[in-house]
């Protein structure tokens, strides 16, 4: 492990290397001794230069790496530190000094943390240790190997991780250093190296889930668990969740086991595992120390659910395959305790459904066992138990009967690793809440050591103590306790939070107020950027200044003023302030333009906003749909393609992606669209020659080549969007219009159409044309198979099963929903009559006789209009029934009651009736008319029959 034992903190950053690189020891060079008044990065990164040659670089690790693992035991695991850090680390003239000098400096130190505008917690304690830490593992004499590349990921990702939103600048050296880490991975042949591939790949999965690759994520948890040879699977057991419940049900379970023995064994081989280089440490003690579970106590619910003592199961995601026999031989009430990292892989998968998946219960009921699945036997590390801890309070505050013990306890777990974190030398203004914890303090026996505590530290990622605090604070406001929130704000000093806070309860004056006083200075010097202020903060007539210098997050307060006053200044003194690099200031303005219909200012915008964060999806979707509205649809296209590149499950951006691509001309070429990233992914697209190959030669442009893509491209959306029924309407109108059609295709989306509509919109959602031109495909179909049974061949697969889709297609979901359309009925008839089932074919023509002559005005208007219209469709409808009767009376029926009968005896008196009725009401409006002269030619030929 790279992060030495916490018992040897102290003693690694007070040694004589590190008084030698930390300037407590001038005997090998010195740097001025007000060095620390200017850049203390910079001084430092040239310390480590000047003294490498004497110290080694094995040296300076040891101590970053200890600074590291000091900052994470003083503000993420505890217990607190024994020792002051400033007066460790820090020069002397400032760590002899507690007052506002080494104050100051720290406040410089914090700014220096900011990255692409974005800042980091205003009052981090000991924030000195990981300064020291990300200043010399990011040095450029170390990376070199395996362990130097892991430690400057690690130190980086946390780095992202103090910040208040992502930095496009960190996630790129983040993945940089994955790529080149993975490249240095021990193949997986020993147990030792599969163990080190499956810690690097739960470590990755952390890093993806906080940037929101959930897919990556999953996979990579999975692939770890093969590592780790560790099962589980989400299943039914039949158990009772209520206590006044009779009758044993299904109930959710996670079965989980993995290859390792007992718990001794594993506790004993993760201490050796700490540092290879040290002694093999003394066993742990036989009881498991663990933070304290608070009971549900619900007069409902049990505390967990009571499974049967039955071992049948039925799997949820292994619907067609057996458990592995060590998951079906587990009793789901008693299973046995996991390795640490295997209750990491379990919630981590819950973290990677929870942020895949919509925030419905359905989604919290699935990942709810994972979490339960680690406590209910107990964890084995204190830092796992105490995530799994978080991880079900978060699942429980979404619940009425659980809701009281998700909120108390995440109070719990607050105020443990508050006092567990909170010492005399946080170097800090947190004040300390310990003294109001609800709870007992544990005795040192029943705590767990610095060692336990941070072994898998990066691999969980544990909140730090004031994310925690503000994560409590969230809860409270969902909760409708906004006093108690606004409590813990201000005493964190969150003023962007508690700004937000008063701003979202319609309390805007208050939010202006609060963010103003961090912003400016009621005083009146000159000053290049002045606002008028209102009377709440200062004299009406007072012109505010700003203050000097800024806080470290001014930018975010500028952009949440630009929110609350609508004001472009705003936003714009945000970018200036941020060195052009603040990504939100310019997105903000993109949607204050978007919503004023200034559609090229936004365009720029958010083009601004993308050359600094280009991995952000939303903006790449903003800038295709005001592209889309400026008719730029080359530019829609680029934009949409990155956005489906980023975000690969959002169907909205697949449907737009077509709507682009529609609109394009068909010479327009990949190349001319500035990122065609979306064909690399999917090969239904066409895709760009590559910088170092010879382009394609020239060849005729393929006016289908967009629709094509468009295509590909709505079958993706509806494939992840299949309850939009615009999507499916837009898909079915692109098939269409493809040479040959899709017809499978086709089919598919009528009928996925009809199960959306059909209810509401009865057979107006029923595209008759398209059901038209699967029905002569079908007669075409027959026709060639005809020919080829003729020279001797067969009918393919193929057309059998569209066959079968059509008949369903018509027979099962259409004609229920006819009740007024003539056409429709035709339609049915001319399918039926292709089946050859004469019987079938004479009633459609008669339901469609009938849902003609119910349209009303034909037979008392007269003239031209709408009444003619109707009146020769009434003629057309009689004229087609007739024939029917003709053509059909006399066969013999296929089926049902009366089959092998002919399928109209009367045919010829049902002729006469029918045309003898259709003249007797036209006779007063239309007698004279073409269409009643037709009539009566034909009754007079129907006597003759």
């Amino acid at each position: 492990m790279l992060i030495a034992m916490g018992s040897s903190f102290e003693a690694t950053l007070t040694s004589v290397s590190a008084r030698v690189l930390l300037v407590h020891d001038n005997e090998h060079g010195s740097v001025e001794n007000t060095s620390y008044n200017g850049d203390w990065a910079k001084c430092l990164s040239q310390r480590v230069h000047d003294v490498e040659q004497v110290l080694g670089r094995s040296s300076i690790f040891d101590i970053a790496c200890a600074a590291f693992g000091a900052f994470l035991q003083a503000n993420v695991t505890g217990p607190p530190l024994t020792w002051d850090s400033a007066r460790i680390v820090l020069p002397q003239q400032l760590s002899s000094n507690s007052g506002p000098s080494l104050d100051n400096f720290r406040k410089k130190i914090i700014a220096s943390l900011s990255v692409d505008g974005e800042a980091v917690y205003q009052l981090i304690p000991h924030v000195e240790l990981f300064c020291l830490a990300r200043i010399v593992l990011n040095h450029r004499l170390f990376g070199q190997n395996y362990e130097q590349l892991l430690a400057r990921l690690r130190v980086n990702f946390w780095h992202q991780r103090l910040l208040s939103d992502l930095s496009s600048t960190l996630q790129q050296n983040i993945y940089s250093d994955l790529t080149e880490l993975e490249q240095l991975l021990p193949l997986p042949g020993s147990s030792a190296n599969q163990r080190i591939r499956a810690e690097y790949l739960i470590e990755r999965a952390t890093i993806n889930l906080y940037h929101g690759f959930d897919a990556k994520a999953r996979d990579d948890v999975i692939q770890a668990a093969r590592y780790r040879n560790f099962h589980f699977a989400l299943t039914g057991r039949l158990g009772k969740r209520t206590k006044f419940q009779e009758k044993e049900l299904s109930q959710l379970v996670v079965l989980a086991a993995g290859s390792d023995g007992d718990e001794m064994t594993v506790k004993q081989r993760d201490r050796q595992d700490w540092d290879g280089n040290r002694a093999v440490l003394a066993a742990s003690e036989t009881k498991s120390s663990k933070p304290q579970a608070l009971s549900l106590n619900d007069d409902t619910l049990l505390e967990s659910i009571s499974f049967s003592s039955e071992t049948s199961s039925t799997t949820q995601n292994q619907p067609n395959d057996a458990l592995p026999a060590i998951l079906s031989s587990l009793d789901p009430g008693n299973q046995p305790l996991l390795h640490p990292l295997d209750a990491i892989i379990l919630l981590a998968t819950a973290s990677s459904i929870t942020n895949t998946s919509p925030s419905d219960g359905l989604t919290r009921e699935e990942t709810l066992p994972y979490a339960e699945r680690v406590l209910s036997g107990g964890s084995s590390n204190w830092q796992v138990y105490t995530q799994a801890l978080l991880v079900r309070s978060r699942i429980e505050g979404h619940k009425s009967r659980t809701i009281e013990r998700g909120v108390l306890q995440l109070q719990a777990v607050v105020d443990q690793v508050i006092a567990e974190t909170a010492s005399m030398n946080d170097g800090s203004a947190i004040e300390s809440t310990a003294g109001t914890s609800f709870l007992p303090q544990p005795k040192p026996s029943e705590s767990a050591s610095v060692d336990e505590r941070l072994l898998y530290i990066h691999q969980l990622a544990s909140p730090p103590r004031w994310k925690l605090e503000a994560e409590l604070a969230d809860r409270w406001i969902s909760l409708g306790g906004l006093r108690t929130a606004l409590e813990i704000y201000e005493r964190l000093q969150m003023w962007a939070e508690v700004a937000l806070c008063w701003a979202a309860n319609d309390r805007e004056d208050k939010a202006r107020k609060v963010i103003r006083r961090q912003l400016y200075n009621p005083a009146m010097p000159p000053s290049t950027a002045q606002l008028p202020e209102d009377s709440d903060d200062c004299n009406l007539g007072v012109i505010l200044t700003e203050r000097s210098p800024l806080p470290a997050d001014a930018p975010r307060l500028f952009c949440i003023l630009g929110d609350i006053d609508k004001s472009v200044l705003a936003y714009e003194r945000a970018w200036e302030i941020s060195n052009f690099r603040y990504a939100r200031a310019q997105r903000s303005l993109g949607r204050y333009y978007s919503a004023a219909g200034q559609l090229q200012n936004a365009d720029q915008a958010y083009t601004k906003s993308l050359k600094v964060n280009p991995q952000n999806h939303q903006t790449w979707f903003a800038l295709g749909c005001v592209r889309l509205l400026l008719e730029d649809w080359a530019g829609a296209v680029d934009a949409f393609g990155r956005a489906v590149q980023i975000e690969d499950t959002d169907a909205e951006s697949w449907s737009n992606l077509a709507v682009a691509l529609l609109r394009l001309s068909p010479e327009t070429s990949a190349s001319d669209i500035g990122h065609a990233s979306v064909r690399s992914k999917h090969p239904g697209l066409s895709q760009p020659p590559k910088d170092d190959e010879e382009p394609p030669p020239t060849v005729a442009t393929d006016p289908q080549r967009h629709i094509r893509e468009a295509f590909v491209a709505l079958k993706r959306a509806a494939s992840l969007k299949r309850e939009s029924f615009k999507i499916w309407q837009n898909l079915l109108h692109v098939a269409i219009r493809l040479t040959p059609p899709p017809y499978i295709d086709i089919v598919l989306a009528q009928s996925r159409l009809i199960d959306l509509l059909g209810s509401t919109e009865g057979e107006r959602c029923v595209d008759a044309e398209v059901v038209e031109g699967l029905i002569a495909h079908l007669i075409e179909l027959s026709n060639q198979s005809h020919n080829a049974t003729f020279n001797g061949l067969t009918e393919t697969n193929g057309s059998k099963g569209l066959s079968k889709m059509v008949f369903d297609l018509v027979q099962k979901k259409i004609t229920p929903l006819i009740t007024s359309s003539r056409r429709l009925w035709l339609l049915v008839a001319k399918l039926s009559l292709y089946q050859k089932r004469p019987a079938a074919t004479l009633s459609a023509y008669e339901k469609a006789w009938r849902v003609t002559l119910n349209k009303p005005g034909w037979d008392t208007g007269a003239g031209t209009g709408a009444a003619r219209e109707t009146w020769l469709e009434v003629k057309d409808a009689t004229v087609d029934l007739v024939d029917a009767y003709e053509s059909l009376g006399e066969r013999i029926r296929e089926s049902g009651l009366g089959a092998g009968e002919l399928v109209a005896k009367d045919w010829r008196f049902k002729a006469r009736s029918a045309l003898r009725s259709i003249l007797a009401r036209a006779k007063e409006s239309w007698e004279g008319d073409e269409g009643y002269e037709a009539l009566s030619a034909r009754m007079q030929e129907s006597k003759s029959f």
